[in-house]
């Protein structure tokens, strides 16, 4: 995924940033914002099988106020800021810590997924156990890291590539904007909080909850250090070919998954850190463009796609059903990265993304 912090521009500082913003019509700056509420959601619990066709209306309906309204959140937070993409993963991060720690408290509870078609995976989720803490490291990994992948990244990439390069790193919401995306993701988390098919009627112990927060606490806070928000020189150095960042995530992301127990967890946590660091040196160097961003944010996106079709959904289905769902995943897929490489070829074959 992206790393390197965006440029703000000399001539559009982040201070005059929402007054451009509010010189566009109502409707355009909308429609980014709703593109990004309707995608989070998609992209978080549809794009890699979880559910049939027929299920991703009521995903969309009972699941955008909260994943999109994240998505919404943090990207608005760090474009505001001006700050670059180590804050959106940062905060991502702590979403994931947010969602499945204190809100479906899935992190916490080993029967969580006793009830649907991944019951089988609880053996190999309590073999990484973290003693006193009583949650997978494991699941910790996927979880979390699924968050920051497809609910949030890769949305707000996808939608951004979409947009001229001089809205790409612009805010699209004011603060009364802001406030109703915030009072919208309340009550969205409520809604799964209190649902007795969200929580399931589980409630973590004290310390898990209070672990949880400091963490989700922590993650914030380094996000939103000012270092973020400083836009490094740019090296001369070259750079691979986009498809070539996207493949290297696509083999990494394969390699996560070859060994389980605590030695598979060691080697997902070195990969990720390694191909994190990569990224980000790649990123420094004049040629890293906005191909490469989109590139490297949707490649996870790609993969969980491409693999929809040997995943069952969570609760069972018909085997038509499953099958629309995947090609459907796949349609979706290929037309919204194909057309955001498209799109950035024709409009902005040489914007660039300032490294960190």
């Amino acid at each position: 995924m992206p790393t390197g912090p965006d440029p703000v521009p000399a001539d559009h500082p982040a201070t005059d940033r929402p007054a451009a913003a509010d010189r566009l019509p109502l409707r355009r700056r909308l429609l980014p914002v709703l593109a990004l509420l309707l995608l989070a959601p998609w992209a978080a619990e549809c794009s890699w099988g979880g559910f049939a066709i027929d299920d991703f209306l009521p995903v969309l309906i009972f699941l955008g106020p909260m994943y999109g309204g994240a998505a919404i959140l943090i990207r608005e937070t760090a474009r505001h800021l001006g700050a670059g993409w180590p804050t959106i993963v940062l905060l991502a991060a702590a979403f994931g810590v947010l969602q499945a720690g204190l809100v479906d408290q899935s992190l916490f509870n080993s029967d969580y997924l006793d009830d649907t078609q991944y019951a089988d995976t609880r053996a190999a989720a309590e073999a990484t156990l973290v003693p006193g803490l009583e949650f997978s490291l494991r699941q910790a990994f996927d979880y979390v890291g699924n968050h920051i992948v497809l609910t949030i990244c890769a949305p707000i990439v996808l939608v951004e590539s979409f947009l001229r390069p001089e809205r790409r790193q612009r805010p699209w919401l004011g603060r009364p904007g802001l406030a109703v995306v915030g009072v919208i993701y309340l009550l969205g988390s409520l809604l799964i909080f209190s649902d007795s098919s969200g929580r399931k009627g589980f409630l973590a112990s004290p310390l898990q909850l209070a672990f949880a927060a400091v963490l989700v606490f922590a993650l914030v806070a380094v996000a939103l250090l000012p270092r973020w928000r400083r836009a490094l020189p740019r090296r001369s150095r070259r750079v691979p070919h986009p498809l070539w960042v996207g493949l290297l995530i696509v083999l990494v992301r394969f390699g996560a998954d070859l060994t389980p127990g605590w030695p598979g967890v060691a080697i997902a946590l070195s990969l990720a850190a390694a191909v994190g660091g990569l990224i980000a040196y790649w990123s420094s160097g004049s040629g890293w463009g906005q191909r490469h961003v989109l590139v490297a944010g949707t490649a996870g996106l790609v993969t969980a796609a491409a693999f929809a079709y040997l995943v069952p959904p969570y609760s069972p289905a018909s085997p038509a059903a499953a099958l629309a769902g995947d090609i459907a995943v796949t349609v979706i897929t290929v037309a919204l990265v194909g057309g955001a490489w498209w799109r950035l070829r024709r409009a902005s074959p040489a914007v660039h993304v300032a490294a960190g």
